[in-house]
């Protein structure tokens, strides 16, 4: 059984290599996985500057087919000496034209050999996910170390700790590596992760390595996206891109006990629409997306995507997700353009397709007539008129639905009150410092009168002194005395929600006796001054 699993694995990694071989160097091939690789190179002063370029064109073989990218595979490089270095982060290059220039230009450190310290490095910030300009979180995470095996140090406790935190890590040994301190750090297994091998011959190693790196990082995930009431978009991994070859889709409701998922779907792998009701339709090998129609609201369903190859023998990944309730019209009911007599109803969502017409009831509260008025479906919203100022109504809008279905929502709304404006204001100044203050306004509903004065210097502007009151509504006159020269005086009408349009006037005094003029400001002079000497 092991012999026949190994030999399904050499044809696998012999069908790639050629699908590889088929594309230029600088082609991004291998759209097969997502995941980030930090390679630990030994540039200490025990590297030769010849063995120390084989390792850097050993490197540069081995990433040439990867796709990189923020959804693909990213590559960073930490190398050893005697101050570690970050020669370059896993947000540092996107294409392989930057990364192999970025590997050509990369000079050895020298120096001692501090693995320890790098290990340090690659686990509280390189390799930890989420943290700046470090690992991707929920996604593989591989160590590759490249030394010549002189005097590593005590790492077997710091590497014992990234395989806890799911950091796999993998070794190539171009010395006398100690086999046994070697095989306690990389994880299993070993036979596939652990290398030793001569400077000069590193390339016959490079496809096994990368098959080692692309069973990690493989991405076997079927997503979905994208779910409406009727249709959700499924998204996968373009494992057959440069194949000969198609993805069959199978997509129907689950069966019982299938998972909700809630408007959102989530990765799996078992395919599950066999024994039922099902669609089907295929996408060529290159496409990594597509469009499922026709689906029901509020339904759970099984997707299932087959990859089918001549070259490859790939597994079918599957996925469930629901799809999200029907909204049907109306789903909100708003009020605006409110006045005394009148009141804008809007509602939402139109749904022009589905619905028939609308229908607007309204009555005052509480026991009013009920009035009612239909509305076209392709309007949301019409105006209430004729309404009872200050009043309290209930508004129901329903909508017929071209299926059967009605659907009703209702809102209570409050028309304005009537505000009449204040109809006259005279200011009579009596002696040098007093002003009789007389006005005439409507009684509908009013509350009071809100009055102020204050002093004006020679230029209009106004002075520190003022003062304010609230008289009652049977008072239409006031005087006003110990006043500065020069007063603004305001009444406005005060109702039940808010202060009503007021007058001014501004009165001046004169220092002669027994003097008294009379100003009298009338309608439709809005609020302007008007002034009396």
């Amino acid at each position: 059984m092991e012999n026949r699993i190994l030999f399904t694995c050499i044809l696998v990694g012999m069908f790639l290599r050629k699908s590889c071989g088929q594309n230029s160097a600088t082609e991004e091939v291998l759209n097969c996985c997502e995941g980030d690789i930090l390679f630990l190179l030994d540039s200490s002063g025990s590297v030769s500057s010849y063995e120390y370029s084989r390792m850097l064109g050993f490197l540069s073989e081995l990433l040439l087919p990867f796709s990189l990218g923020e959804d693909q595979v990213r590559v960073g490089l930490l190398q050893v000496g005697t101050q570690p270095r970050l020669e370059f982060g896993f947000d540092a290059h996107n294409t392989q034209s930057g990364l192999q220039e970025a590997l050509g230009n990369t000079k050895a450190l020298r120096g001692d050999t501090n693995t320890e310290e790098a290990l340090r490095m690659a686990k509280d910030w390189v390799l930890k996910p989420g943290g700046a300009r470090g690992a991707r979180a929920e996604l593989p995470r591989v160590l590759v170390w490249l030394t010549d095996g002189v005097k590593p140090g005590d790492v077997i406790g710091p590497m014992e700790e990234l395989r806890e935190e799911g950091v796999a890590v993998l070794v190539i040994s171009t010395g006398h590596g100690n086999y046994q301190v070697l095989r306690q750090v990389v994880t299993p297994p070993v036979e596939s992760h652990l290398y030793f091998v001569d400077i000069d011959d590193m390339s016959i190693i490079t496809e096994d390595l990368r098959d080692a790196i692309i069973e990690i990082l493989w991405a076997e995930r079927l997503q979905v996206r994208d779910v409406s009431t009727d249709s959700a978009v499924l998204q996968w991994r373009p494992v057959l891109a440069g194949l000969n070859g198609y993805y069959d889709i199978r997509f129907g409701p689950a069966p019982s006990g299938g998972v909700v998922g809630g408007g959102a779907g989530g990765p799996g792998t078992s395919p599950s629409t066999s024994g039922g009701q099902y669609q089907r339709l295929t996408r060529p090998g290159d496409s990594s997306t597509a469009r499922l129609t026709g689906l029901k609201p509020d339904t759970t369903y099984t997707a299932t995507l087959t990859p089918e190859s001549n070259l490859q023998v790939l597994n079918p990944l599957s996925v469930t997700f629901t799809t999200k309730p029907e909204v049907l019209s109306p789903a909100v009911v708003t009020v605006s353009d409110s006045e005394a007599n009148s009141v804008r109803v809007s509602w939402g969502p139109l749904q022009p397709e589905s619905v028939q017409s609308f229908q607007v009831e309204y009555s005052a509260l509480p026991g009013g007539k009920l009035h009612m008025t239909t509305v076209g479906r392709g309007q949301n919203s019409t105006m209430l008129t004729n309404l009872q100022p200050d009043t309290q109504y209930l508004v129901t809008v329903s909508a017929r639905h071209s299926y059967g279905q009605e659907r009703a929502m209702s809102v209570k709304v409050c028309t304005e009150e009537v505000r009449p404006d204040l109809a006259d204001l005279r200011l009579t100044t009596v002696g040098s410092d007093s002003v009789q203050v007389d006005w005439k306004a409507s009684m509908d509903g009013l509350r009071g009168y809100w009055l102020t004065w204050e002093g004006q210097d020679g230029h209009g502007s106004t002075t520190a002194q003022r003062s304010s009151f609230y008289l009652p509504p049977n008072l239409l006159s006031t005087r006003l005395t110990h006043l500065p020269p020069a007063t603004r005086v305001c009444v406005w009408p005060v109702y039940r929600t808010t202060r009503g349009k007021g007058l001014c006037c501004t009165a001046q005094f004169h220092s002669g006796p027994g003097m008294a003029e009379e100003l009298q400001h009338l309608p439709g002079a809005n609020s302007a001054d008007s002034t009396t000497r």
